[in-house]
């Protein structure tokens, strides 16, 4: 009996009539001869192999085995990063991921699987975001968002490179995965955190080879490397993964081993000699350049770090107690006569004002009437910091916020490093370029200003970059400042170094301001 639709019986039995029909012979009536009708073979190959294909599209294999390999990348990716720091494990976190490119035919729902495996490592990696204020955990979320989706853009590039161009898949996998990485550093501003490469810091024979190729060329060794791991796994787990539909018959099953790209490679043990090969080669680099290294004695630094929550809103009641302990610090420190000090990001948290000379107070108020004029005049701030670089005898950098009174009258607030020594004052001053995402600016805030509702910030809300590098000068050294995540920008640390070198001299070394 035929439980299903009527339309669906119709349809079965004029498909019947139809080939009854093909079957049917055929009698002539002016030639009683009984003829068999003919039937075209090539025409019922084609439809048999239409079926079949319909048939394999409709059996793809179930999305949970891909998930569970794409949770699987992201919980290695994650664990080789601070808290945990197992760095060995980053060299094992993409070959779950690159599994599923070597699949000739996708899962369901393989590339949503993949962006749940990259938010399953961005969320947990990004939750610092959400200390700085309530609000920050739209931005934690939204920025975790973003990021995750360079997991399936990992995985759709480097299958159309493999299946549509005909790249090596031990190639198309780390060149996709280090130009990704290559994206995420430039577009919004940048984000260049969480590269696979910056997970071998404490590798130092290993990371000797970024002074030619950056950490875009550790990260390229380790993908290459994982993606020969892959290439080992023999098609026969595809199946037991459940990453493959089960074969209808035996024909399918001995066709098991062309729905898993072999990477259009002759063999697979050259993939693996060549990145043996490459590591090696990068260690032997990595201990000549060591056993070269002559490094000259440079200046006594003391880092002082105070140790307090990174938050937009500080209670002014507080200031004086995050002064106070960076001042015990401070003369802990001096004890060891450094010949510089440095606080860290926005820990002198009294503003330093600036504003255009000679104006009365009446101009001061006309160009910004909602600020008092004795609050651009205030120059305690200035004063405190020259005897704080004069008691210690050493020149100190601190993190300050800088507020700027334009002649247009536009207030503009930057996040700032000030130098101070004792014998000349203040002799620098540097602008963090480089602004943090929904941190310190609100992308798309022109474009789309209902985004503003989900901040912590007040409609005028934004820090003003700087526009170019300082070098900072003491004695016979010359320093570059950065602030917190600017030193993770591989392109903006090598312009700063080639302006500040191209400012009297090279400079001797980078000074970091953080308070992360």
């Amino acid at each position: 009996m035929n439980n299903g639709p009527p339309e669906q019986g119709r349809s079965e039995a004029v498909r019947t009539a139809r080939m009854a029909e093909m079957n049917a012979t055929v009698v002539e009536p002016s030639n009683p001869v009984v003829m068999p009708r003919t039937v075209d073979r090539s025409a019922h190959e084609i439809i048999a192999s239409a079926r079949t294909l319909k048939t394999q599209q409709r059996s793809r294999a179930s999305g949970r085995p891909a998930l569970g390999l794409s949770l699987l990348s992201a919980v290695l990716l994650w664990a080789s990063f601070p808290p945990w720091n197992w760095s060995p494990l980053a060299w094992l976190a993409p070959v779950p991921l690159f599994l599923l490119v070597r699949l000739r035919e996708p899962t369901r729902r393989m590339y949503l699987a993949a962006y749940l495996g990259g938010l399953a490592f961005n969320l947990p990696a990004l939750q610092w975001l959400r200390l700085g204020d309530p609000a920050m955990y739209v931005a934690w979320w939204a920025l975790s968002a973003y990021v995750a989706a360079y997991f399936p853009l990992q995985l759709w590039l480097s299958r159309v490179a493999v299946y549509r161009w005909s790249v090596p898949f031990v190639m198309a996998a780390p060149i996709v995965w280090v130009s990704l990485e290559f994206a995420k550093a430039h577009l919004l501003t940048g984000f260049a955190w969480y590269f696979l490469g910056h997970t071998q810091y404490r590798w130092l024979e290993l990371i000797q080879i970024s002074d030619v190729v950056g950490a875009y060329g550790i990260s390229f060794i380790m993908a290459a490397s994982a993606a020969a791991l892959a290439s080992l796994v023999p098609e026969s787990w595809f199946a037991r993964l459940r990453l493959l539909p089960p074969p209808a018959d035996a024909a399918a099953q001995a066709d098991l081993q062309t729905r898993v790209a072999e990477a259009v490679m002759p063999s697979r043990r050259w993939p693996v000699f060549a990145a043996v090969s490459l590591v090696a080669l990068t260690l032997v680099y990595g201990f000549v350049r060591r056993g070269q290294a002559n490094f000259t004695p440079g200046p006594r630094v003391a880092l002082i770090q105070g140790n307090f929550v990174a938050s937009l809103r500080i209670p002014p009641e507080d200031f004086g107690l995050q002064y106070n302990t960076h001042m015990r610090l401070t003369a802990l420190a001096v004890r060891e006569q450094p010949d510089l000090i440095v606080w860290p990001e926005s820990m002198f948290r009294w503003p330093l004002t600036n504003a255009p000379a000679g104006l009365s107070e009446d101009e001061l108020q006309k160009l910004a009437p909602r600020v008092p004029p004795d609050f651009w005049r205030d120059t305690s701030v200035r004063e405190t910091l020259v005897q704080e670089a004069q008691k210690t005898g050493a020149a100190m950098i601190y993190g300050i916020e800088c507020v700027d009174l334009q002649t247009d009258g536009k207030i503009q607030q930057a996040n700032s490093a000030v130098m101070f020594r004792p014998e000349t004052g203040m002799s620098g001053r540097y602008d963090k370029m480089h602004l943090v995402p929904f941190g310190e600016y609100l992308p798309f805030k022109k474009t789309l200003p209902w985004l503003q509702a989900f901040t912590p910030y007040p409609s005028d809300f934004g820090l003003h970059p700087g526009a170019r590098p300082v070098v900072f000068e003491h004695r016979d050294w010359r320093m570059l400042p950065v602030i917190c995540f600017e030193d993770t920008v591989p392109h903006l640390v090598r312009n700063f170094v080639a302006a500040g070198s191209g400012q009297g001299g090279e400079v001797d070394l980078l000074v970091n301001l953080s308070n992360d």
